[in-house]
């Protein structure tokens, strides 16, 4: 393993598929991740189950009654069908394994050869969002900064689609933001970072930037350290 920088990305599903599978995104984003490869970075990209997972567990509660647990497993497959996609676009430069466990940091480490610049992960087990799976990937490998790409391009003080007098916040800390999101996690929750990985992300002191993954422009300015619109959580 050499001594590039590994940079985590959380890729909200809701980019992927926002309701049919967004395949320009997806080529722009490649062309852009490709681009930073080669001036040497390495990349953890994990991938959410956004629509594709709220759909799986709507229908299915239509149907009948379903469990937690069921709920939980439906949004890991459709984290991981999303990663496959993933993996596949950047078959050239990724690991042949999606990551589905990111216990061990020797696991993860192994994901990383002088050829293979990017390893993808997705879902592992019920009660574990794609958020504390990160965070979890950043621990391991000692990142200090989540990027977390969804379709918002702030966090605001309420939902600005409930409230008019919403403020958009640009950094806070995570005692304040801990107060926005609560405590409680449950399958299909939709909230900016999740409740319990930002409880971890907190102790380890990682810096979490949330920002609309649609602009890629915003995105290759986080990535060269330039200024960018997101809100940056951090102590």
């Amino acid at each position: 393993m050499d001594k590039s920088k590994i940079i985590i990305i959380s890729l909200g599903g809701s980019l992927i598929v926002p309701c049919e599978i967004d395949w320009k995104f997806l080529k722009n984003f490649r062309k852009l991740i490709v681009s930073e490869i080669k001036k040497g970075n390495r990349f953890a990209i994990i991938t959410g189950g956004g629509y594709t997972a709220r759909e799986y567990i709507q229908a299915t509660s239509l149907v009948t009654k379903i469990t937690r647990d069921d709920k939980d497993w439906l949004g890991i497959h459709a984290t991981r069908m999303n990663a496959h996609l993933i993996k596949t676009i950047f078959r050239t430069y990724a690991h042949p394994r999606i990551n589905k466990n990111p216990r061990t940091k020797e696991d993860l480490l192994s994901h990383f050869s002088q050829k293979e610049k990017i390893m993808v992960a997705a879902g592992w087990r019920p009660g574990w969002s794609t958020d504390y799976v990160s965070t979890i990937i950043a621990e391991r490998l000692n990142a200090k900064t989540i990027i977390n790409l969804s379709n918002i391009s702030y966090v605001y003080t309420q939902d600005p689609k409930k409230f008019k007098n919403a403020k958009k916040i640009k950094e806070t800390k995570w005692k304040y933001f801990r107060r926005i999101v609560g405590n409680h996690w449950n399958p299909g929750l939709n909230m900016p970072f999740d409740p319990i990985a930002s409880k971890l992300a907190q102790k380890l002191k990682l810096e979490v930037v949330i920002t609309n993954g649609k602009d890629l422009k915003n995105l290759k300015n986080i990535l060269e350290g330039k200024k960018f619109k997101g809100t940056v959580i951090k102590d």
